[in-house]
């Protein structure tokens, strides 16, 4: 019966940015509503579902449960009040079922890294109706007051049908960050993918997002268009960042993925995949185009390219490198990876 207080559910995906001890996950939706992009793996064959605000509660309540057992336990002879690994085995032995939890592990070294941040799961949450949204916001911050960040996925066009003041309310009630997959600028590969959204309103509802306050944090794929695109899908993409000017702009390079229409494409010789060299020149192509004050990032570890010491070429620091006061120095090391390229072959 104990282990029953204990239920949560826990989804999957989340940025890199909020992974490892750095957030709380919490499911607040399942899966994407949208799922028709041709480059995507998640969340496929799963059917989209909100889920009860009462369900949400009652997930943050048991989570809360846990991490007071846990804390308790730690107050025993011997454990000094710091949550440990012995005191987590004391909570264990006697619920030896919460080793097949798959929240308990993501829960213990939340608490452990001292519980500052949460990112809501699955793919947008703010499709939620706003009242739940936000009742589920005050209720998390209330049963954990130690957060100080709240993060989620969303999707530009669900920001678009989102009114300004519901927006507002939103980031009012603590949701501090937006992640948005902006994945391209161009619209005609917008179509080609399947995005859902056009140029214009993906900077709408970027900087509908920016005027409501959130932290805007937006994702390009460098290689999406192939050498057919490269050009346009280089120039475009600066054009509508440079438009919205977010807070983080996050590079994912594009790879083709078994399962998804576009690895089939790329299979049937219709889209060319970029070499080394040209995922570097299209990369400089974009940051050329930027006029930004963003902090442009190379979090993933698809942003692979090397110098000519054989390491990472751009840092994966999730804060990565301040434009415009770095953008010459990022350039300079494209350069020197481009230099690098050229001798390979």
């Amino acid at each position: 019966m104990k282990l029953k207080k204990y239920n949560f559910e826990t989804g999957i995906y989340r940025p890199p940015s909020e992974g490892g001890s750095a957030s709380l996950l919490l499911r607040f939706t399942r899966n994407c509503p949208w799922n028709h992009c041709t480059f995507c793996t998640m969340y496929k064959n799963q059917k989209f579902s909100l889920r009860p605000l009462s369900d949400i509660r009652a997930d943050i309540t048991a989570m809360a449960a846990l991490a007071q057992d846990l804390k308790t336990a730690s107050l025993t002879p011997g454990q000094g009040g710091t949550i440990t690994e012995e005191a987590i085995s004391l909570v264990l032995e006697t619920l030896p079922e919460l080793k097949y939890h798959q929240g308990v592990s993501m829960l213990v070294h939340w608490l452990i890294s001292g519980g500052h941040t949460a990112f809501l799961q699955d793919g947008n949450s703010l499709i939620m109706k706003t009242g739940d949204l936000i009742a589920a916001l005050c209720h998390l911050k209330n049963t954990f007051p130690s957060i100080t960040r709240i993060t989620t996925y969303a999707r530009a066009r669900t920001l678009v049908q989102k009114s300004e003041k519901d927006l507002r309310a939103i980031r009012r009630a603590g949701l501090d960050r937006l992640h948005l997959g902006l994945e391209t600028g161009d619209g005609d590969l917008l179509k080609t993918i399947k995005k859902g959204i056009t140029p214009e309103g993906q900077i709408q509802g970027g900087k509908k997002a920016m005027a409501a306050g959130f932290q805007v944090s937006e994702y390009w794929m460098p290689g999406l268009g192939g050498r057919q695109m490269t050009r346009a899908h280089a120039t475009n993409t600066a054009r509508v960042l440079t438009e919205i000017n977010p807070h983080y702009i996050r590079s994912r390079p594009f790879r083709a993925i078994a399962g998804t229409r576009l690895y089939d494409r790329v299979r049937a010789g219709e889209v060319h995949l970029l070499s080394c060299r040209e995922q570097l020149t299209e990369l400089r192509q974009t940051l050329s185009g930027l006029d930004v004050t963003s902090r442009v990032c190379f979090d993933h570890a698809g942003n692979n390219w090397r110098d000519r010491q054989g390491r990472l070429l751009l840092t994966h620091d999730y804060e990565g490198y301040q434009f415009p006061q770095e953008k010459n120095r990022v350039l300079a090391l494209i350069d020197e990876g481009l230099e690098n390229s050229a001798q390979d072959h």
